[in-house]
């Protein structure tokens, strides 16, 4: 290996190769993995991660670690000029021609999430919704994908905020019952939501990250009668995984930097 410079920061190059560790494969990683993916002492991998805690880029779950929005800001000067809305735009676009179907980017903004994109198909029961609407995350597909995504402690704390109503007669009934569900939607990494929030409408949502950070959730909504639950996941999951992975990698994700 060929000498370093004498200006040369060792810890600046444990310090990226600790960030940089996380991928999709690796969201979340304990003192043990980092110090072996970064050949660093256990006692080493700890003092970087509590210090890159400190400074907002990692967040504690349990005994491991996960990256926070934060990271983003690393190349925030480079995507200035590109927002995640601009990127997505084409690519839901193409889906919702390719489903027939109106198709929709959302985050998560504590109780609620927030549409940032949105293509609509004409023909589609309308709820009125539109860029820069906020609906209740918890009664959403969108907002279940999201929620499930997040570390325990946060998933809780929105759990004990959660106000639930009836919205319909198939809204879920108990935060018993949206914990079990949030449980399987982590498991399985997408959400199918039936008339919980209104009766003319069903809602598909995978995530979308880039590289090991949650962008948000890209979502479908389907009319009840055009299409049965098993058609949506079977038809429509393939394709929505693909276009979240294009909408990341556009984005500057992970796939995209090797490539």
């Amino acid at each position: 290996m060929a000498e370093q410079p004498d200006y040369y920061v060792k810890s600046a190059e444990k310090t990226l190769a600790v960030l940089l560790a996380f991928d999709a494969g690796h969201q979340s990683l304990t003192v043990t993995q980092v110090a072996e993916a970064i050949s660093v002492s256990r006692a080493a991998a700890r003092r970087f991660l509590l210090t890159l805690v400190d400074l907002g880029y990692l967040e504690a779950d349990g005994n491991a670690y996960r990256q926070t929005p934060r990271v983003l800001d690393i190349g925030a000067s480079y995507l200035s000029g590109l927002t995640l809305p601009q990127v997505a735009r084409p690519h839901l676009q193409s889906l919702a021609v390719e489903l027939s179907e109106t198709t929709a980017l959302c985050v998560l903004d504590e109780q609620d999430i927030l549409y940032v994109e949105r293509i609509s198909n004409p023909r589609l029961h309308s709820m009125n919704v539109s860029i820069g609407n906020r609906l209740p995350a918890w009664a959403t597909s969108m907002g279940r994908v999201l929620v499930a995504e997040l570390p325990e402690a946060a998933r809780e704390e929105f759990l004990a905020n959660a106000q639930l109503r009836n919205y319909t007669s198939k809204t879920v009934a108990s935060i018993g019952q949206l914990r079990a569900e949030l449980d399987l939607v982590r498991a399985q990494g997408w959400s199918l939501v039936a008339q919980e929030l209104d009766e003319g409408l069903r809602g598909l949502a995978v995530p979308v990250y880039r590289g090991a950070q949650l962008l948000g959730a890209l979502n479908v909504s389907v009319q009840p009668g055009r299409i049965g639950s098993t058609s949506i996941t079977e038809e429509m999951l393939p394709l929505m995984r693909r276009t979240a992975k294009n909408i990341a990698d556009d984005f500057g994700g992970r796939t995209a930097a090797r490539n």
